[in-house]
């Protein structure tokens, strides 16, 4: 059985950033293509429910205003300049607070979560211009200079990169470094949106070198710096997979974009690496939980 969609909605406030919003939801738009499922649907919401511009003067059309909103898994809350007037918003943002399973602040988030009581007692992050303030205003939260933080339903990301950065943690941990990792190829994302972990980073790096001809675990290991035991206490650590699960969803998400493409089960299983058409679909079963046919 596939896992259900998850439900995000994102609040823009007025003036929010485009770049932040467009890291926030392109990588779960990716997310879905680059799998061929629906993992992720998403709701644009805005305080008062009205059409809001960003910081360039795009408007966009909300559907619907936060204090209507349903509820979901994550609710990510996207301001700019202009969050310390946003304050009135703060019992709207609590009461939704409940309806989702976790909340995010990203760029200046962190300030509308302080203000309406979200993060006494927690660890948080905030755009760099904004720290300084920020600790002055709200001694009871923790402040770190960390890219983005998650403690416990609470998430924070200082800016709009590391907004990307916090949305690809969050697909690597509920759907796997393989997609994470294809995800973050698409839009050539930098170092930092990777595993933290060079050693795991390096062994990505050669897997994805080498998925049509296969290496060994024990050369992978080699090739990254590490013996075989220590790469896999390293990808459970940073992944939670082991070295041999990520290899297997690269390869097949390799041949489940030929299949995609047009190829045929056989020359998408030598995608894969795989000599053997019928063990290719019998891992695409088994892992992706359909047959190559349902990919074409």
């Amino acid at each position: 059985m596939q896992p259900r969609p998850e439900i995000v909605g994102l609040c823009l406030y007025p003036r929010f950033s485009n770049h932040c919003l467009a890291n926030a939801l392109e990588p779960l738009r990716a997310a879905n293509d680059l799998s061929g499922r629906t993992l992720y649907r998403w709701h644009l919401l805005t305080p008062d429910g009205r059409a809001v511009a960003s910081s360039s003067g795009l408007p966009v059309s909300p559907e619907g205003r936060l204090a209507d909103a349903p509820g979901g898994d994550l609710l990510m809350l996207v301001p700019s300049y202009g969050h310390v007037a946003l304050g009135a918003y703060g019992a709207d943002l609590r009461r939704a607070a409940v309806r989702y399973g976790a909340v995010a602040g990203l760029d200046a988030g962190a300030w509308l979560m302080a203000q309406a009581g979200l993060l006494k007692g927690r660890a948080a992050t905030i755009h760099t211009d904004l720290r300084r303030d920020f600790a002055e205003a709200f001694p009871e939260v923790e402040l770190r200079p960390e890219r983005w933080i998650e403690d416990g339903p609470r998430l924070t990301a200082g800016g709009a990169t590391t907004a990307f950065d916090l949305v690809l943690h969050l697909i690597r941990r509920r759907h796997g470094a393989a997609l994470a990792q294809a995800v973050a190829a698409l839009f050539m994302a930098g170092p930092q949106a990777g595993p933290s972990d060079r050693r795991v980073a390096r062994a990505l790096a050669v897997m994805e070198a080498n998925v049509e001809a296969p290496l060994p675990l024990g050369e992978v290991a080699q090739r990254a710096g590490a013996t075989p035991r220590a790469l896999a206490r390293r990808f459970a650590r940073t992944l939670g997979e082991t070295p041999g699960a990520v290899y297997l969803r690269l390869r097949l998400e390799a041949g489940r974009r030929a299949l995609e493409a047009g190829a045929s089960v056989a020359d998408s299983a030598q995608r894969a690496g795989y000599a053997d058409a019928s063990a290719f679909a019998r891992a695409m079963r088994r892992t992706l939980g359909a047959p190559p046919s349902a990919f074409r």
